[in-house]
């Protein structure tokens, strides 16, 4: 099926794109798409977003497409697409995009996918999430497999493929996925800053003198927070002078409090909540080791807080260990504890990561990265343009 959906690039850009949820600060996805959202204003893009999950019309800062979903099982907060394109196909087709880009390899992605083959429209995807890793913690192991199989005929369908760190680069071409592209995320310096660090925060909280020991993320098995309760009892049982804080929600929260009594969950925080708790705290302590990038590793760099992160997965695609914080042995909570009682140990060793972790959060600016991205956008729209013409012409 072909149409007279033609590009013309001649006028301002039209970019459609296609995202599993839009409810702010949902998760790390949500927030990169409303950075992107001011990028667009800015440069004058138009733009749609359709989304399974969207904020209240009065809260939309652009134009939003609701498509129907069911809910997905393991997490009621997110929403599959009813597949197929019928729900959207009619409006895309009067926006007339020149360019669609897909966030998640969802229903909704997929169909956004065949669309875009169907019209002759170029494709380009973000890849935000390692679902492949997520079937080591729910034990269904031939999930592994046919996730691979299932992203690499999905991805090789599209032009691009926006990739954050070069480890997981690395990862997806070993699993034969072409068109990659490397192009990381960004960090709002001016709303992570070492200037939001409060002398009274520790005291509202409850924790005093203590060494606070951050954790800010969903509150879901396969961010490896087994592996963070587990070093949280070795060090109590060992020290006396820290306290655990998680900030963040999610489904397995009751059971992470039988396991960590002790520990200060917060629940959902963000602007200056959040900038005071990443800037007043000691250590930031994040065993994921499922991360396409790891947003929150950034922001608590850019607040001056030394991360801790595993050895593997997005991480180390920010982390240099030794210089800008420290690595720990996949899935060894006892690493994970002595690290951290190093690091508590060593205050000059701290403060010298904290400075360099600054320096280093402070080069990746959002600006530079959107310019880059919508420069590729231009780049893939003319490309795609003259082969279609060719094939005409042949």
């Amino acid at each position: 099926m072909k149409s007279n959906l033609s590009l013309d690039i001649s006028r301002p850009l039209r970019i459609a794109y296609f995202t599993g949820s839009m409810k702010p600060g949902q998760d790390g996805v949500t927030r990169v798409l409303y950075r992107l959202i001011d990028a667009l204003k800015y440069r004058g893009i138009e733009n749609v977003f359709y989304s399974t999950i969207l904020p209240p019309l009065a809260e939309r800062s652009t134009q939003m497409v609701l498509v129907p979903s069911i809910s997905v099982p393991i997490y009621k907060e997110y929403r599959f697409a009813y597949p197929g394109r019928e729900y959207f196909a009619a409006h895309l087709s009067a926006f007339r995009p020149d360019l669609i880009h897909i966030n998640s390899p969802c229903t909704l992605g997929y169909a956004a996918v065949q669309f875009g083959q169907d019209y002759d429209i170029p494709v380009v995807a973000t890849y935000h999430t390692h679902f492949p890793s997520y079937a080591e913690y729910y034990k269904i192991h031939i999930l592994e497999n046919l996730s691979w199989s299932y992203l690499r005929k999905l991805y090789n369908d599209c032009q691009r493929v926006y990739v954050p760190t070069r480890p997981i680069m690395d990862e997806l071409k070993n699993h034969g996925i072409n068109n990659l592209k490397y192009l990381p995320h960004g960090v709002d310096t001016n709303l992570f800053h070492p200037r939001f660090r409060s002398d009274n925060w520790k005291d509202q909280i409850g924790i005093s003198r203590k060494f606070a020991l951050l954790y800010v993320g969903r509150l879901v098995w396969e961010k490896n927070l087994r592996m963070l309760a587990d070093a949280y009892q070795r060090l109590q049982a060992r020290r006396s002078d820290l306290a655990f804080i998680l900030i963040g929600e999610g489904p397995i929260r009751n059971q992470l409090q039988q396991l960590m009594p002790q520990a200060i969950f917060v629940g959902y925080q963000s602007g200056l909540d959040l900038s005071t708790a990443y800037a007043s705290s000691d250590l930031f302590v994040f065993p994921s080791v499922t991360e396409t990038f790891g947003n929150v590793i950034l922001e608590a760099m850019a607040s001056g807080l030394v991360p801790v992160c595993t050895n593997q997965g997005g991480a180390r695609g920010i982390v240099r260990s030794g210089v800008t914080g420290l690595f720990t042995r996949p899935q060894d909570p006892q690493d994970l504890a002595d690290t951290i009682d190093y690091l508590l140990n060593h205050p000059e060793l701290r403060a010298r990561l904290a400075q360099q972790s600054i320096h280093y959060a402070r080069e990746q600016t959002w600006e530079q990265i959107f310019t880059d991205m919508f420069a590729d956008y231009t780049s893939i729209i003319q490309n795609f343009k003259t082969m279609k013409n060719t094939r005409k012409v042949a």
